[in-house]
């Protein structure tokens, strides 16, 4: 016998396995799309674009290109992960039917992309329904708003791609603009819209923000078209949102509002107007008091007669961190922020505090972008304007598909939380091993894999929902 000497064992290694799945995993993914019936939403969809005695659904190659996106996926190329897996994913697309069918919907881009949101909503709607109390808009109401956060963010393109343009951050690529629903601070967050725009699209575009929002709106269960959702929706948006026609427009919609605020440049003499009692200790998100920081109402202060009736202005200050970088904004060595807000003093959650610590988890958006960026959006791998416009929606419908996987199998379990490469390392390529016994076919799990317990458990509270798989015909 050869003793090793190195640290690991040394292996023979060959390609003539059969029978065996690497990424298994993904059925997690699958079952999420059969429980809200996001397949069959899509087919119906996306009917117009599918030619006489074709083969290929466009619905399975989009959900297909969806899917391969959850599994890490980042370009059309990816899902022949899934072809070489006939007996996990069906009957998947050659490369140049995914490109065919990409290019179809992109020469009709406007029309394919309604089709493709319109599915997404009365899929939204479902998922939502079977979540129950874990939905976004469980006991939704002025006092507990459904809350769309709205940011956007820098897509680098590395290649002369149509309308791609210099950054502000002197880059080159596109500046999407993003809107994401948020789950709370027990779940992740699902998006609502990706508005693509070019790289030089103004970060304080109030048109391009009231697309984004209207388009979210239509994404939300119960949405009506001419009706109001009013304080029930919480926009919540960074110092980007804070213009007049933005403002104007979500106090006309009576929507409940937290936008960041710039201040005048006298404010360090407004702060010193205000008396010391009037400041409040400010929160962290754990809802305890936050060490040198400190709220403040700057309404009453402020000319706000060119802003919408009943809008108010909160100050905070603070002390930066050691070895923060100093603002010209900061005043006597206190970072001063400020947000503007519509919901009125009183009852619980109003204080100026809470009001604040509101505000600032808006920084959660950032974390739905870096989970939509690992989702396929850190690259546009196409070359058209409008086929990326399709990539984006696909990308959209691939983070929705984690989202809904998290909130209908892995509530409950710090699963729930889990980021995109966590669980694509724990759950989703687990490897498995097929085996046909009569008509019927099993997916023997790797018995070894440390969290496939966690994957057995999402599995089965998926296939409660829609029923058993149908037997293969």
């Amino acid at each position: 016998m050869k003793k090793s000497t190195g640290s690991y064992p040394s292996l023979s290694v060959d390609a003539a396995g059969t029978g065996v799945a690497s990424h298994a995993g993904l059925l997690l993914a699958v079952e999420t799309v059969r429980a809200v019936g996001l397949d069959g939403e899509l087919s119906g969809a996306l009917g117009p674009w599918r030619k006489p005695l074709a083969v290929h659904d466009p619905a399975k190659v989009v959900t297909d290109l969806a899917v391969s996106l959850v599994g890490g996926g980042d370009c059309l190329a990816d899902v022949a992960m899934l072809r070489a897996e006939p007996a996990l994913f069906g009957l998947v697309a050659s490369d140049p039917t995914v490109s065919r069918t990409i290019d179809a919907l992109a020469a009709d881009a406007p029309r394919a992309l309604a089709a493709i949101n319109s599915a997404r909503a009365a899929v939204r709607a479902r998922a939502w329904a079977a979540a129950g109390e874990h939905a976004p808009d469980h006991g939704a109401s002025a006092a507990r708003p459904v809350v769309v956060d709205v940011d956007a963010t820098l897509v680098t393109a590395h290649s002369e791609k149509e309308q791609a343009a210099p950054t502000f951050k002197r880059g080159y690529g596109f500046h999407p603009l993003c809107a994401f629903v948020d789950h709370g601070p027990t779940g992740t967050g699902e998006p609502l819209a990706v508005l693509l725009r070019r790289g030089n699209a103004g970060s304080n575009t109030a048109a391009d923000h009231i697309t984004v929002i209207e388009e979210s709106l239509r994404q939300l269960p119960g949405h009506r078209p001419g009706r109001r959702p009013g304080k029930g929706v919480l926009v919540r948006v960074d110092g980007a949102g804070g213009t007049h026609e933005l403002l104007a427009w979500l106090a006309r919609r009576r929507l409940a509002y937290s936008v960041g605020f710039s201040l005048p440049h006298n404010t360090a003499d407004l702060l010193q107007v205000i008396p010391e009692q009037a400041w409040s200790p400010a929160l962290d998100a754990d809802g305890a008091i936050r060490k040198n920081a400190f709220v403040a109402e700057l309404t009453d202060l402020l000319d706000l007669t060119s802003w919408p009736a009943g809008m108010r202005v909160i100050v905070r200050t603070e002390r930066p961190h050691f070895g923060a970088q100093l603002r010209i904004t900061d005043v006597n060595g206190n970072r001063v922020t400020a947000f503007a807000t519509n919901t009125p003093a009183g009852g619980p959650g109003t204080q100026l505090a809470d009001l604040e610590v509101r505000h600032r988890r808006r920084a959660r958006c950032e974390d739905r972008i870096r989970t939509a960026k690992d989702t396929g959006l850190r690259n546009l791998p196409l070359h058209d304007f409008a086929q990326n416009q399709v990539w984006c929606a696909v990308v959209a419908l691939a983070t929705e598909i984690t989202a809904w996987t998290q909130m209908l199998a892995l509530t409950g379990h710090a699963a729930r939380r889990w980021e995109p490469k966590r669980l694509r390392l724990r759950l989703l390529s687990v490897a498995g091993k097929v085996t046909r016994t009569g008509r019927a076919t099993t997916v023997h799990l790797a018995a070894t894999a440390p969290w496939v317990q966690i994957l057995l458990d999402a599995l089965t509270r998926l296939r409660r929902l829609h029923g058993p798989a149908p037997a293969p015909g």
